[in-house]
């Protein structure tokens, strides 16, 4: 399954994206408030506090959850990407989210990218 243009568009634009993970009873957790960026056709995500950040070891170990950003909502599969994708996921956070600052960016740009990323791949 594919994004749609739309919600590409709209889950893009929002500027925040709340993430959380199915536990093994199939209901979901709490929801996080997080950064997202789009490269190409994929929505991605990054943990600003590493592997270890609680939703972030959920969401690995489960590996599906459900989003919400631009009034979109949709199930997920937590996918780590490749590692060609982190310099073009970098400036994206830096061209999306640079007028925090560059602390608060830094949080999610390499050497901590790599590694503390997913890709939203949407599930029926």
């Amino acid at each position: 399954m594919t994004w749609t243009d739309d919600e590409l568009n709209r889950i893009s634009d929002a500027d925040e994206l709340q993430v959380s993970s199915y536990r093994s009873d199939g209901t979901l957790r709490p929801f996080v408030t997080i950064w997202a960026v789009r490269s190409g056709d994929h929505i991605f995500i990054r943990s600003a506090y590493g592997r270890d950040n609680g939703w972030f070891r959920r969401a690995l170990a489960g590996g599906r959850g459900r989003i919400r950003a631009g009034g979109v909502e949709k199930d997920v599969a937590f996918e780590e990407p490749d590692d060609d994708v982190h310099p073009t996921l970098d400036a994206a956070y830096h061209l999306k989210y640079d007028r925090y600052g560059p602390k608060i960016v830094g949080t999610v740009v390499a050497p901590h990218g790599p590694g503390e990323t997913f890709r939203l791949d949407p599930q029926d």
